[in-house]
């Protein structure tokens, strides 16, 4: 069986440990190097993580010549502004990197400065990022070198979107989204304040466009949707740790019902193995998705105002990041995109 040496470049965070678990179950990954930043010295994992003691792996500072000389592909589980530090050398090396940071996601550079703040410094590279939506962007991401592994607002939102935008199905200026998070989504200082501070509690944040995921969702979109896209987009963290919904209202341009919708999305989506469109009546709860892979679609029409409401749930880490990097790994290395991952 084909083995390829894997690298995380930052265990230290929720996306660094949730694709160490993936991988390490993945029959065709090794685990080449953990790394982190902020590891002075060689360390063992199970101080880090116990639960993950019985690996028997180490992590260690990063050094790119290390993983270089160890590794195929290379995940980049960093904060935002990292990534672009060490992505020219690994793809000078020639290896396969997959950045789940946003260092990549937006195609023009003075969108990424403005809403990120500082420089790109490695603004060459943004013409050979793939966006890693695979049910959009599959044969782009077979051929490609690198990945900008997406948001997990914007794979929330895409997914609900992409069926009824290819199909023209409402006034692209009515688009508004209501999303929830789980407190993951933040990242682990987030979630120890969260708890120190506010738990339970349940708030809007980054209301009136102040979201960071804004101009990757309205890139996306626009492009889906072939003229500027604009959207409404207010995000909640809810008292949970993980798992993500989304609800959006979209003006159709035409009467509808229920089941002519959930029959169009189903089509589109006929062959995804991770995206479920549930049946009419059907609404997606975060439950049903925390552990898996899986983007569940629920559809409703409401009739009165003729106005399409679409519920899309995914847990955060996974399809919202660690499992969608997983299946873009997949798709880049000539895998079965489903090897290593869950779909419920």
């Amino acid at each position: 069986m084909k083995k390829i040496n894997v690298a995380i470049v930052g265990i230290t965070g929720y996306t660094g440990e949730e694709l160490l678990k993936l991988l390490s179950r993945h029959p065709h990954a090794q685990i080449a190097m953990l790394a982190s930043r902020s590891a002075g010295a060689v360390k063992p994992l199970g101080e880090l993580y116990p639960h993950l003691n019985h690996l028997n792996l180490t992590y260690e500072p990063f050094n790119a010549e290390a993983v270089n000389a160890k590794a195929d592909v290379v995940f980049l589980a960093l904060p935002h502004k990292v990534s672009f530090e060490f992505v020219p050398e690994l793809m000078k090396a020639g290896k396969k990197v997959i950045d789940l940071s946003a260092d990549f996601r937006l195609e023009n550079v003075a969108t990424y400065e403005k809403w990120y703040g500082g420089k790109h410094t490695a603004d060459l590279y943004l013409k050979d990022a793939v966006y890693g939506l695979p049910e959009v962007y599959r044969a782009e991401i077979k051929k490609t070198q690198l990945v900008a592994n997406p948001g997990c607002y914007p794979t929330t939102i895409i997914l609900g979107c992409a069926p009824a935008l290819k199909a023209g199905l409402f006034d692209k200026s009515s688009l508004i989204v209501d999303a929830k998070s789980g407190i993951s989504g933040a990242g682990r200082k987030t979630v120890t304040e969260y708890y120190q501070k506010e738990h339970p509690n349940f708030r809007p944040y980054n209301i009136a466009g102040g979201h960071r995921h804004i101009p990757e969702i309205e890139q996306e979109l626009s492009k889906l949707a072939k003229q500027e896209m604009i959207v409404t987009f207010t995000p909640h963290i809810m008292p949970v740790e993980r798992g993500m919904l989304s609800t959006i209202y979209m003006n159709l341009l035409r009467p509808m019902k229920t089941a002519e919708v959930v029959e169009l999305y189903r089509e589109f989506y006929r062959n995804e193995p991770f995206v479920q469109v549930l049946p009419e009546g059907t609404i997606p709860q975060i439950k049903d998705v925390v552990g898996t892979n899986l983007c569940c679609i629920g559809l409703k029409v409401d009739e009165r105002t003729n106005r399409l409401v679409v519920i899309s749930a995914i847990d955060n880490l996974v399809k919202g990041a660690s499992g969608q990097a997983v299946q873009n790994m997949n798709i880049m290395c000539g895998f079965d995109e489903k090897e290593g991952l869950s779909n419920g």
